[in-house]
């Protein structure tokens, strides 16, 4: 049985938990578009591809509206995490990751606009997705480590200081 409390205790900081909950967003958001993408093109499960008017709509379309809305909401303050346990900033943490993820996965078309999505170019929306999945990853995880090996920017650097004082760290 896991201790009720294991949440709480790791993630009682909004802003640690707002980082982890988009990581999750965007790791479950990248394995589940993955997943339906593949059933669509083997042809299997109730998945099929979204047209309107004859034109393919790209599940990117929807991680920009994704990446719109949250923006929109984050311009008038509603879900950025002031006060702990708020319902709306966990929801907008975990829907900025979820709407990264459409969007990335599908990074080849900002460059070469066309659908290459399964050839050999359609390699870079993969590469996209790890590079920025990895750099989440790292500075979520290891924001204390880099601060104190120096490979934070200055501003950045500074936050985390700032962090760390409040945590008692420093």
């Amino acid at each position: 049985m896991p201790d009720p409390g294991f949440y709480n205790r790791h993630f009682s900081n909004p802003r640690q938990e707002r980082a982890f909950l988009s990581a999750v967003g965007f790791t479950g958001g990248f394995a589940a578009c993955r997943t339906v993408t593949h059933a669509i093109r083997a042809g299997r499960g109730p998945f099929r591809n979204i047209s309107a008017g004859g034109t393919h709509v790209h599940h990117s379309t929807f991680g920009i509206f994704g990446l719109l809305g949250v923006g929109y909401l984050w311009t008038y303050r509603i879900g950025i995490g002031n006060r702990r346990h708020e319902w709306e900033s966990r929801l907008s943490a975990t829907l900025y990751g979820l709407a990264s993820a459409l969007t990335l996965d599908e990074f080849a078309l900002w460059l070469d606009l066309h659908d290459d999505y399964w050839d050999a170019q359609g390699r870079k929306s993969i590469d996209a997705v790890v590079i920025f999945a990895g750099l989440l990853t790292m500075g979520v995880a290891g924001r204390d480590a880099l601060h104190e090996l120096g490979l934070l920017p200055g501003a950045l650097g500074r936050l985390v200081e700032r962090d760390q004082r409040r945590r008692g760290i420093l």
